[in-house]
């Protein structure tokens, strides 16, 4: 006999919209209205792209506190993250390429320089999907610790994207000392963008796409099975986008110190140079830093991955303790009767829909009353453990054996027809028939009635089932006990 095993998968946090999975099991509303409101971003994206270069929103001057800023309005990377946030990378990455590679050839930008170009919002929102897929938190912005890492992921995203302005500038021949305010608008408009306008849009809608994902699991990605790769290549780049951010904004005011070091006086120019290298000394002192940050928190994962694991196990283990427990009779080990009414239940509707034949067998022990008042109840419960030995001994891997209440018990036997219930049932009478009872006045014997039922089409429930079983036991009681009665056909 088996028992049932409790589910044990986690639930997943998110997961992506795979496209195959949509147009082979979504509903035709889906699809269409999936598509549609792809396509109508994708030409938003190209249109709006071209305006930003048409409209000069790039590198915009912004005085904050006395300081001057500079960001660059790009409308198609709030459209494209929040497609690779709700549905996946390939749905915002695709749109975001085609948008970018537009405003590049519409630039005059060699087409080599443009497809390389192109692939800069890509790899941000791939930095940030990696994020969430090693860290595997909810996108529900509604929480402050759900907003920190928004914030966080949204940062790195940008300065991985940013690395298209350096390439922008190559192939535009703009001057290193013009060069920040293009890289700087680039990632700070691109974080701001990511922040203020697509964080409200994804907390509003998060709540209901999380619903509609969990009501449709088919059209989804499989999750990862890699969270250690995950976590390695997220910190890695993490690591790699925060020495590069540090890396090219040093050295871009450099060259502006450079530049403009002719028209500062020697005392100041001196003091400036001593700034600029106890700056350099800093980042690489904090480069190493991050560097070694980067590697402790991933020992730290793998740690505490090794433990959670390990109590996750620990925890299946006693969940399916626990359920084997809950549906096990203490004194035979065999099935108890909540089992047995779901399994007779399950077994009706499969032989029902699937014309199977099954049979169902009725036990109970005779003069089970005499036995207690003559031997003791501890003899009793002995004789039951007889009986529960026997039937043990006789079942298949396929049968259902349980105690059904005090001294009755009942066999579900798939696929079996009236003569291998017969024959199952005789042997089952007569093997308990020669099993000796020890007790204080010696050893005995006891018998057993038997009632058999043969599922029927014809009975409106599984509960009529269990009736015609009973009544062939109640005949068998009747006759004279210690025999097998069939119930008629």
């Amino acid at each position: 006999m088996k028992h049932s095993q409790p589910p044990s998968e986690l639930p997943q946090m998110a997961r992506a919209v795979s496209v195959r999975r949509l147009f082979r099991h979504g509903d035709r509303a889906e699809q269409r209205t999936i598509a549609a409101l792809w396509l109508l971003s994708l030409a938003a994206s190209i249109g709006l792209g071209l305006a930003s270069v048409i409209y000069k929103w790039s590198g915009l001057p912004v005085r904050l506190g006395g300081v001057e800023l500079y960001i660059t309005v790009y409308p198609p990377l709030v459209i494209c993250l929040l497609w690779t946030l709700t549905c996946g990378w390939w749905w915002g990455a695709i749109p975001a390429y085609l948008a970018t590679l537009t405003l590049a050839l519409y630039g005059g930008m060699p087409l080599p320089w443009a497809l390389l170009f192109s692939g800069a919002n890509p790899l941000g929102f791939a930095v940030m999907g990696l994020g969430y897929r090693a860290i595997s938190a909810s996108r529900r912005l509604t929480s402050v610790g759900a907003m920190l890492l928004y914030v966080q992921l949204a940062f790195v995203g940008a300065i991985f994207s940013s690395s298209g302005a350096l390439v922008w500038c190559y192939t535009n021949r703009i001057d290193s000392t013009a060069l920040l305010p293009i890289w700087q608008g680039w990632w700070l408009g691109a974080f701001l963008q990511s922040v203020l306008l697509c964080a409200p849009v994804l907390a509003l809608m998060w709540p209901h796409l999380e619903r509609w994902q969990q009501q449709r699991p088919q059209l989804l990605v499989e999750s990862s099975r890699d969270p250690r790769g995950s976590v390695l290549r997220w910190l890695g780049c993490v690591t790699i986008g925060v020495l590069v951010y540090g890396f090219v904004t040093l050295q871009l005011a450099d060259n502006l110190l450079q530049a403009q070091a002719a028209a500062i006086p020697a005392g100041l120019a001196r003091a400036l140079e001593v700034a600029r290298d106890t700056t350099w000394a800093f980042y690489w002192v904090f480069a190493l830093i991050v560097v070694f940050i980067a590697v402790f928190g991933y020992h730290m994962f793998i740690h505490w991955q090794t433990l959670t694991n390990q109590l996750l196990a620990d925890l299946r283990h006693a969940n399916q303790r626990l359920y084997m427990l809950a549906g096990t009779d203490s004194l035979t080990g065999l099935h108890n009767r909540r089992v047995a009414d779901e399994r007779i239940a399950a077994e009706w509707l499969r032989a029902q829909r699937l014309g199977a034949q099954a049979a169902l067998v009725m036990i109970d022990i005779d003069h089970f009353k005499q036995i207690n008042d003559r031997h003791g109840h501890p003899v009793g419960d002995e004789a039951i453990r007889v009986l529960a030995t026997a039937i043990r001994a006789l079942s298949r891997e396929v049968d259902c054996a349980c105690r059904y209440g005090g001294e009755e018990f009942v066999i579900i036997l798939p696929q079996a027809d009236a003569e291998g219930a017969y024959y199952f049932a005789e042997r089952l009478r007569s093997r308990v028939a020669a099993a000796p009872v020890a007790s204080e006045h010696g050893v005995f014997h006891f018998t057993v009635s038997v009632g058999i039922a043969l599922v029927n089409p014809a009975d409106p429930g599984h509960e009529a089932w269990i009736e015609r079983s009973d009544h062939a036991l109640y005949r068998a009681k009747r006759d004279g006990r210690n025999r097998v009665v069939a119930a008629a056909a």
